[in-house]
C-alpha cells in the first residue's frame, strides 16, 4: 500500500511549534500531543493567539459566551496586520460590498436573532426533503467515473457532490460549480492567514466577483420569492431588525455559512473518508460486511480524526486563568478542535479509527453551544450517502501509484488535500 511520502513534523519542544508552517500542517496531530501534555493554554509566539487544546477546556469555552466572546471569528485578520484589513475593506467599497459579521461572527442577542432565521431555514422538514437529491447526487457522479478503474476522487467526487446540492438551494446553476469553486477556494485561502497581501487582495477580489454572480439572485428573489433556500434567507424578515437580511450580509452569509461552510467541510471529510478507508482495510472490509450497522460510525469516525475545520476563534471578555496561564482580556484564542477531538482525556485510543465506538458522535467537528454548526445535519446526510454509495459500487479500493503526494493546502484553520487519485475494482 502506497504511504504518505512526507515526513511528519516530530516538534521536540514547545518552540518547534509553528501553525502557520506547512510541514506542520500535513501531519499536525504530533504537535497537539505535545501541548495537550505540556501546554494545554499556549500563547502562539508566530500569531500571539492563545492555543486551547484539551476536550474539555475547548467546551467548557465555547460554552461559556459571557467570558469567550465570538466578535473574533470576523477579526482575526486584523489583529495581524491592521493596515492590511484596512486596505482589503477599500477594495471591498470600491467594487463589491463590503462582507458584514457572519453568524459566526456574531454574539448573543444579535447571534440568536439571526440564528432563528436560519434555523427555520434549515429545519429538519426541509433537509429531510433534499434526501433525494443527495442520494442522487452521489449515484450521478459514481456512475460517471465507476467503469473507469481509477478517479481523482476529490475532482469528481469530493468536490461537486456538495457544491452542487448546496448550489442548487443558492440559485446557482450546475455548470457553474466549478466557477463557485474557484471563489471559495479564494475565501478560505483568505480565512487561512498565509496569503501575502498580493494574494488576499486576489482572494478579495475574486469574492466581488462571486458578489456580481449572486446580486441579480437577490433582486429577482425580492420581486419573484419561490420555495428555495435562498429565497427564505433574502426574504424572511428578522422580527428583533424589522427586516430581512441587507445586501452585505447576505454576501457575507452566501460565502461563509453556504458555499464554504456549506460544501468545503463536507468536501474535506469525504476525501479524508476515502483515504483513512484505504489505510485501514480492515475497517473497509467491516464496513462492507454490513453499511447500515457501520456508516453511521464511520462518518463520525471521519469527523473527529480529521476534523475539517481544525479550529476558530474566541476573544476573551476579561482577564481569564487557565491552567495557570492569565489569557489577558481582548486576547484572542484558537479554540483547536482537531487537537482536542484527539485527546485521549475524552477517548479511548483517540488515533484509532473504531466502527465499534461508543457515543461517536461525542466529538468538537460541528463545535458545540449556541454557535453548533447549524448545516451539520445535512453534512452528515452528504456524508453517509458518499461512503454507502462508494461501498455499494466498490469491491477493492487503493491508491493510485505515484500519484498523490498528500499534502495538505496551507491554511491554518482548515485541512484539505489538495487531490486523491485512487483505483479500484468495481462491485460485481
Amino acid at each position: 500500500m502506497e504511504k504518505t511520502p512526507y515526513e511528519p513534523v516530530l516538534p521536540e519542544s514547545l518552540e518547534d511549534i509553528n501553525f502557520l508552517d506547512s510541514g506542520l500542517q500535513n501531519c499536525p496531530y504530533h504537535a497537539y500531543q505535545k501541548l495537550r501534555d505540556e501546554a494545554p493554554v499556549w500563547q502562539d509566539p508566530v500569531t500571539g493567539f492563545y492555543i486551547i487544546s484539551r476536550f474539555e477546556d475547548l467546551r467548557g469555552v465555547l460554552l461559556d459566551t459571557e467570558s469567550y466572546t465570538n466578535q473574533s471569528n470576523s477579526n482575526a485578520r486584523s489583529r495581524l496586520d491592521d493596515g492590511r484589513a484596512q486596505r482589503m475593506r477599500e477594495l471591498y467599497e470600491e467594487n463589491g460590498w463590503v462582507p458584514a459579521p457572519t453568524l459566526a461572527g456574531r454574539d448573543d442577542p444579535n447571534h440568536k436573532e439571526m440564528r432563528a432565521m436560519f434555523n427555520e431555514a434549515f429545519r429538519p422538514a426541509r433537509i429531510n426533503e433534499m434526501e433525494p437529491l443527495v442520494e442522487g447526487t452521489a449515484r450521478k457522479l459514481m456512475d460517471a467515473f465507476i467503469d473507469d478503474g481509477h478517479c481523482d476522487w476529490m475532482k469528481q467526487f469530493a468536490v461537486p457532490m456538495p457544491l452542487i446540492i448546496i448550489g442548487q438551494q443558492m440559485g446557482a446553476k450546475e455548470e457553474d460549480i466549478w466557477r463557485i469553486k474557484a471563489w471559495t477556494d479564494a475565501w478560505v485561502q483568505r480565512l487561512g492567514m498565509m496569503q501575502t497581501e498580493e494574494e488576499e487582495a486576489w482572494s478579495v477580489e475574486m469574492e466581488i466577483e462571486a458578489q456580481n454572480y449572486f446580486q441579480p439572485i437577490f433582486e429577482k428573489l425580492r420581486k419573484q420569492p419561490d420555495d428555495s433556500l435562498i429565497s427564505e434567507l433574502v426574504n424572511r424578515e428578522i422580527p428583533e431588525w424589522g427586516r430581512p437580511l441587507n445586501d452585505n450580509e447576505l454576501h457575507a452569509e452566501m460565502m461563509a455559512d453556504t458555499f464554504v461552510g456549506g460544501s468545503e467541510t463536507s468536501t474535506n471529510a469525504i476525501a479524508y473518508g476515502v483515504k483513512l478507508l484505504i489505510e485501514n482495510p480492515d475497517v473497509w472490509s467491516k464496513l462492507k460486511s454490513d453499511p447500515d450497522k457501520y456508516l453511521r460510525t464511520f462518518c463520525e469516525e471521519v469527523l473527529r480524526l480529521e476534523c475539517p475545520v481544525q479550529g476558530l476563534f474566541r476573544q476573551a471578555a476579561k482577564d481569564i486563568e487557565l491552567h495557570g496561564v492569565t489569557i489577558p482580556k481582548g486576547a484572542m484564542i484558537n479554540v483547536r478542535y482537531a487537537a482536542a477531538n484527539r485527546d485521549e482525556r475524552e477517548f479511548e485510543r483517540p488515533g484509532a479509527l473504531d466502527l465499534e465506538r461508543e457515543k461517536p458522535g461525542r466529538h468538537l467537528a460541528f463545535g458545540s453551544g449556541i454557535h453548533h454548526c447549524l448545516g451539520a445535519p445535512l453534512a452528515r446526510r452528504e456524508l453517509y450517502w458518499a461512503f454507502k454509495v462508494l461501498a455499494e459500487s466498490i469491491d477493492e479500493i487503493w491508491f493510485a501509484p505515484g500519484r498523490n503526494d498528500f499534502t495538505q493546502a496551507p491554511n491554518f484553520s482548515l485541512r484539505a488535500l489538495k487531490e486523491l487519485h485512487i483505483e479500484f475494482i468495481k462491485a460485481s
